[in-house]
């Protein structure tokens, strides 16, 4: 069994921790929404939200590499054929 100095020691550290996360504004924005909304319906609606939001930005992101000449099939079958666990 730990002792109080251990356990104190402990929570230093845990405030520590707390005391140095800083949040960007997009994580505080949404900090304050589940504060409206705690339900689990609200939740699985914004992450469908925040899915849709990054889909939508990754297709543009693939759009402009296909259309640079930076991506091309070439380049996909190579990426399918990588050993991503190799990496």
């Amino acid at each position: 069994m730990q002792n109080r100095k251990d356990c104190l020691s402990l929570w230093q550290i845990k405030v520590m921790i707390m005391e140095t996360t800083v949040f960007n504004p997009t994580q505080i924005h949404l900090l304050k929404m589940f504060e409206i909304d705690k339900s689990e319906e609200g939740l699985e609606e914004l992450k469908e939200v925040l899915y849709h939001y990054y889909s939508k930005k990754m297709n543009k992101a693939l759009d402009w590499l296909w259309d640079t000449g930076q991506l091309d099939q070439k380049r996909l079958d190579d990426i399918n054929e990588t050993d991503l666990h190799a990496l």
